[in-house]
């Protein structure tokens, strides 16, 4: 079950074009942690790690990233800012993950640094976080305050991977062949 999910909420991920994804399924239907570390047993040893971020009593919020990817995110400086001005230890992206989850839990505001973790570009995301309403472009994944044709590309881009990546899934292709290798960088979809 949580493979279709995977697939539909997480596919640019998977294809490596973007850091990370976040969705979120009802809890109690199944032994989601069972079905999560199954899946770490795939997805680890290509280059990517599915953690619990929340856990509530209805639901659970899960993040599909790549570690090597968000360890490069995280250095950008815009980045580094919103991230240290908002109490993280933004050397370490396991520590940053883990207070994340913590600011999930425990914060009254949801912390919308959690843009960071996806791949979303830290002007838009420091942008949202002054005035979610003021200076939008374009909206598609996130909030768009900088390049606009760069946003709409990358939109057009996701969306069509996720088509892609769901067909594929359909037709019985397994999550393995679907997982690109960042190092190879063969893709279905570009």
């Amino acid at each position: 079950m949580l493979l279709k999910t995977l697939v539909e909420y997480c596919a640019p991920t998977l294809a490596g074009l973007k850091t990370g994804n976040i969705f979120t399924i009802k809890n109690g239907l199944y032994d989601i942690d069972e079905e999560i570390c199954s899946l770490n047993t795939i997805l680890v040893e290509r280059g990517l790690r599915l953690v619990p971020l929340r856990k509530k009593k209805e639901s659970i919020m899960i993040y599909l990233y790549r570690p090597e990817r968000l360890k490069e995110d995280l250095k950008d400086p815009a980045a580094v800012k919103i991230l240290k001005d908002k109490g993280y230890h933004f050397r370490d992206p396991d520590c940053c993950i883990a207070e994340l989850a913590r600011h999930l839990k425990s914060d009254p505001v949801f912390p919308h640094e959690i843009g960071l973790f996806l791949g979303y570009p830290p002007y838009d995301v420091k942008k949202f976080m002054e005035d979610p309403f003021r200076g939008v472009k374009c909206v598609g994944c996130w909030k768009a305050y900088g390049d606009e044709c760069e946003a709409k590309k990358t939109f057009d881009k996701y969306k069509k991977c996720t088509a892609i990546y769901s067909k594929q899934i359909e037709c019985g292709r397994p999550l393995e062949a679907l997982i690109v290798n960042p190092r190879r960088q063969v893709r279905l979809c570009s």
